[in-house]
């Protein structure tokens, strides 16, 4: 297989496999097939069985890790296992995100205080945190890629605090690229992604009506496909990105621009 990506050989960490729809399985997948090594976290043991036998079902390989980054400790066990098993990392994909929406659908301004800053610690802080934990495994030229959403500033009511979460993740992402400065060219950038069908944003309020209205939305007229997501994120990964850093790319098929078709707005 040609290097056309120039990942081949390299070390690439991949945070919040859940299923078979995940995103970052997706991309663990586009990874391997760019002859890259993706290493794979998970959030429990539990979990890590089942994602191992995802990853012998679909021909992945990829060693899995335990790490819940809501305690220190595990943060710490984590990096001191990587410093023995894969002691340079090339790059980071961190595809974690959580609300707790279990009291059901709330207008915003009665968010639950504990459940807002359970989504911020989860969702965004994360990236900063096991950002620094892995630091000493980068190499001087690794790429760190989040996973964001389209826009954080248009008010989807069922969406609730989970958007300003993901506001706090866009802003992280250019302050730890401005921070990383100081000593390495590492990249931090995030990729916007429009609605998608996955496990995780099942578990949103009302999201199949959303996913239906954003599918109408974009310019094509078919939804946005997660290993569309996956693709920009290995672009962002491989040197051929060298010079876009502390950037949101919007992978969003148009829905962006669209939402005055004529289509929609009589429809």
């Amino acid at each position: 297989m040609s290097d056309s990506m120039k990942l081949a050989g390299k070390t690439v960490l991949v945070t919040g496999v859940a299923n078979k729809k995940s995103v970052a399985l997706h991309i663990g997948r586009a990874l391997q097939e760019a002859d890259a090594v993706p290493v794979y976290v998970v959030r429990t043991e539990e979990r890590r069985e089942s994602v191992t036998e995802i990853l012998s079902k679909a021909s992945l390989l990829g060693d899995v890790y335990v790490c819940d980054v809501r305690h220190q400790d595990q943060i710490e066990a984590l990096v001191e296992a990587l410093a023995k098993d894969h002691p340079r990392l090339d790059g980071f994909v961190h595809s974690i995100a959580f609300a707790d929406y279990s009291d059901g659908w709330k207008p915003f301004h009665e968010s639950p205080k504990e459940a807002f800053l359970e989504a911020v610690d989860v969702s965004a802080f994360s990236l900063v945190n096991l950002s620094n934990a892995l630091k000493d495994l980068f190499t001087p030229d690794a790429s760190v890629v989040t996973i964001s959403i389209s826009t954080t500033t248009m008010a989807a009511e069922n969406y609730g605090f989970m958007a300003p979460a993901k506001a706090a993740l866009d802003s992280a992402v250019v302050f730890l690229a401005k921070s990383f400065s100081a000593f390495s060219n590492v990249r931090f950038n995030a990729v916007r992604a429009g609605l998608l069908k996955t496990s995780s944003s099942a578990g949103i309020p009302g999201y199949a009506d959303s996913y239906l209205h954003a599918e109408k939305a974009t310019l094509r007229g078919r939804g946005l496909e997660t290993r569309e997501v996956a693709d920009t994120a290995l672009f962002l990964l491989s040197p051929l990105s060298s010079g876009i850093n502390a950037q949101g790319l919007v992978v969003d098929a148009g829905m962006g621009v669209n939402h005055f078709d004529e289509g929609i707005v009589k429809g």
